[in-house]
């Protein structure tokens, strides 16, 4: 489609009006260029003050690119302005790779994307496409401008566009001027972590370490040292004192993650903290004041944890003042879109790679599916894609993850054909457990290679040279892997004679 055919708000007289803030001379010449070809009208204004005159007369634009300049901060102001002004318009920044916290806090304001300058004119056509024409197939790029992201860390953050998220965000600017012990329940990467982090930020503590422990990955000694620390000579070897975790988070907060799998002993312990604000070291009994917020998260239902004695209902009452619950991914699906693009974008930006784009079907899909692994699995879903760069790869992958269970992803784009299950032998002794992981890597990946392989003969209907152009690799390397994984057509597809005699190289049999 012409870009110039589309119009907005209805009229068909209205050209495309693209409205550019700032002085760089070399981004506002290649606008004009962007403009010029693509006969949208283009103005320019050389502050955030009079790009606000602007709209408060005539002018109105449909997207705005503000250029940020390095220690300026008119083009944020101006971004908090428009977003005032002017709500839904679309507004582009242009700024600076090593300046990540300005690009979060564009974001969290409402900014539609964020490009790193210099900017080349094929990002800028495409974020101009994305954002003021709306052109379809780029739809994992989604609109920021109802729902609010908060960084609470690089790599997580709290996107609260749906009522169950927005709700919960309430609940935890509620919780972190209220200095009480937490409990966060949620399924396995639905966010506990995340929601913690948040209400830490929030808290007049959050200059104050946050300190993560998972009580489910050490042994019960591990575990009680990790926590409580220890003393010089607690055991042979120990010539310094070391404190504990607890210590370490003085005035700050202290997450336990999967707190059922503290042993009843700890339990019992961390209950004395929780009431008397201190401790008994462990082997010198050295008491030990600690003033730190408890914030404790589970993936199990805890009624259940404390009839099996997993959980002592002493402890859960005093950790439980306020129990926070987070909602898994299938209960905010309207969210998926969103988590999609921002995922790309962070994803995308970490490993150096372009963002790529996702069709409505398989955004369809992805909200149909119902996501076990909730927001990781949805994370890892994404960092496949970014990698093979192919939906129907991805999706097939999905669907033999998930033992071909209805899960609402579009049955016609997977093989008939089931892999052959992985099997994993008993442990081994432990001078053969360098070479049984390195076999074992070696299966996953032979099997993962399979399954790629057979996705693409079955999108192809076995048509092997179009199959090798999916996969990206030479004609006979992939008649080499149909070999080697003993791989045949379905009978509807026709003979399998073919794949010997093709590899040996005399060409017979489809091609």
């Amino acid at each position: 489609m012409n870009p110039s055919s589309h119009r907005n708000n209805g009229s068909a007289n209205d050209a495309l009006r693209l409205l550019i803030v700032g002085r760089d001379a070399s981004a506002i010449t290649t606008l004009k260029t962007l403009a010029s070809s693509n006969s949208w009208e283009m103005e320019s204004a050389g502050s955030g003050c009079e790009a606000l005159e602007r709209l408060q007369g005539n002018h109105t634009p449909n997207l705005v690119i503000v250029d940020l300049a390095r220690g300026d901060a008119d083009g944020m102001y101006t971004l908090r302005w428009l977003r005032r002004m002017r709500p839904s318009l679309a507004v582009v920044l242009l700024g600076f790779a090593d300046d990540m916290q300005q690009h979060d806090e564009a974001i969290r304001l409402g900014a539609r994307d964020y490009l790193l300058k210099p900017a080349s004119e094929q990002k800028l056509s495409a974020a101009i496409h994305r954002h003021m024409l709306g052109i379809a197939g780029d739809n994992t790029d989604a609109s920021f401008t109802q729902e609010q992201i908060i960084q609470v860390r690089e790599d997580r953050f709290f996107m609260a566009a749906g009522p169950l998220m927005r709700k919960l965000q309430s609940q935890a600017e509620l919780l972190s001027q209220v200095d009480v012990p937490l409990l966060i329940v949620g399924e396995s990467g639905s966010g506990k972590e995340t929601v913690a982090r948040l209400i830490h930020k929030l808290s007049v503590r959050s200059a104050l370490p946050f300190i993560k422990v998972n009580c489910a990955a050490l042994p019960p000694d591990l575990l009680e040292r990790e926590l409580f620390g220890y003393d010089a000579g607690s055991f042979p070897g120990q010539v310094r004192p070391k404190p504990g975790k607890l210590e370490l988070a003085e005035k700050g907060t202290i997450f336990l993650d999967d707190i059922v799998d503290m042993p009843a002993n700890l339990q019992a312990k961390l209950l004395h903290v929780l009431q008397e604000k201190q401790f008994s070291r462990p082997g010198s009994g050295t008491t030990v004041k600690v003033e730190v917020r408890i914030v404790a998260a589970t993936g199990v239902d805890v009624e259940r944890a404390m009839m099996e004695k997993r959980l002592r209902e002493d402890f859960y009452y005093r950790l439980s003042a306020f129990t926070v619950h987070v909602p898994s991914l299938r209960q905010r699906k309207e969210e998926i879109p969103l988590l999609l693009g921002h995922f790309m974008k962070q994803l995308a930006r970490h490993y150096g790679l372009p963002t790529r784009s996702l069709s409505a079907e398989t955004l369809s899909a992805c909200q149909e599916y119902k996501w076990p692994g909730n927001l990781r699995e949805l994370e890892s879903f994404v960092k496949r894609y970014l990698v093979m760069g192919h939906e129907e790869l991805i999706l097939g992958e999905a669907r033999w993850n998930n033992g071909n269970s209805g899960n609402g992803l579009p049955e016609h784009r997977f093989p008939t054909q089931t892999p052959e299950p992985i099997h994993v032998s008993e442990p081994v002794a432990q001078e053969d457990h360098a070479s049984g992981l390195r076999s074992l890597v070696q299966t996953v990946k032979g099997e993962a290679e399979r399954n790629a392989i057979a996705v693409a003969l079955d999108q192809t209907r076995w048509n092997r040279k179009a199959a090798a152009r999916l996969l990206k690799v030479s004609y006979r390397t992939l008649l080499y892997k149909i070999q080697q994984y003993h791989m045949s057509p379905p009978p509807t597809y026709g003979s399998t004679s073919f794949v010997g005699s093709a590899v040996k190289g005399n060409g017979h049999g489809p091609q």
